[in-house]
């Protein structure tokens, strides 16, 4: 039985339109939470606000909502004027066009959310709006309006239903040139890319989220429970960090005697490497001897 519905409404390809449903894709609900307690007590700790310059307690009903016009000025927004520019929902999913999925920035991928159709009545028109996308192999894109906020929503075929995934605005990135301009240009030689290459084929692999594992939850966890049965948690020691790599050259040929029974592969691939160059540079030479001979 699916969890309660996050958001219904319509999803309308042209004069195309079924009811349809949205459900987060992802939940939190496993990860372990603390709170903040008093240790003498036991008891949970409540938070109070503050205010900042007089030290006061500050009740429920003298918070409001301000946005800071320079440091330490702040213009009030009441909640009336706040709803005065509030969109409101049509609960409609509106398809504006279709792109190549492929043109999509990673980047700006926020919140999946599954879609299905809402009845039986809407099913089969679900089903020709979700086949007709699965044909043509494009993503669409579309408005939405969650939590008073319009988004942009690209929506895929995944399976019997789709998958939409709501995108970041342009003003939400940050331009990856303030963080890459400083980036230098060093020289560096054809044999290390070459074996930096047999080590990523060493570990060459298909993805599978299965093997994913959160050791650090894991280690909570077990940490709870033994301090809940009431165990001496025994601190580890701290491990010391390795040296600074000195030789870049001598740290690529290390990782791949490390590979162990990997390094077979490697080898084998980097004589196909090197077999390949010694067959171009033959064919050179050969070529200029006879333009020699000409």
């Amino acid at each position: 039985m699916a969890p309660h519905a996050y958001w219904k409404g319509t999803l309308k390809l042209s004069l195309v339109s079924c009811p349809v449903v949205l459900y987060p894709a992802t939940t939190a609900a496993e990860k372990t939470r603390f709170h903040l307690i008093n240790r003498e007590t036991g008891n949970r700790l409540k938070q109070q606000m503050i205010d900042s310059e007089t030290g006061e307690v500050v009740e429920s009903e003298q918070k409001g909502r301000g946005y800071e016009l320079r440091k330490g000025k702040y213009v009030a927004i009441e909640p009336e004027e706040l709803e005065a520019v509030q969109i409101e929902s049509n609960h409609t999913i509106d398809i504006e066009s279709f792109v190549p999925s492929e043109e999509i920035d990673q980047r700006y991928l926020n919140h999946p959310y599954y879609i299905a159709p809402d009845g039986k009545a809407a099913v089969d028109a679900f089903a020709v709006i979700r086949d007709a996308m699965k044909d043509q192999d494009r993503v669409a894109l579309a408005k939405i309006v969650l939590t008073n906020r319009e988004h942009i929503i690209a929506i895929e075929p995944l399976g019997k239903g789709l998958l939409g995934t709501t995108l970041r605005f342009p003003y939400e990135l940050r331009d990856e040139d303030q963080f890459f301009d400083d980036i230098k240009s060093p020289k560096i030689t054809r044999d290390m890319v070459d074996l930096a290459g047999h080590i990523l084929h060493t570990k060459a692999a298909h993805f599978d989220p299965s093997k994913f594992k959160d050791e650090y939850e894991t280690a909570l966890k077990a940490l709870v429970k033994r301090k809940a049965s009431g165990r001496t948690i025994e601190l580890p020691e701290p491990e010391e960090r390795p040296s600074n790599v000195v030789s870049l050259m001598d740290a690529l040929k290390q990782s791949l005697k490390g590979r162990g029974g990997k390094k077979t592969a490697a080898k084998s691939h980097a004589r196909r490497a090197t077999g390949r160059r010694q067959a171009a540079r033959k064919t050179h030479r050969s070529t200029a001897r006879h333009r020699k001979a000409g």
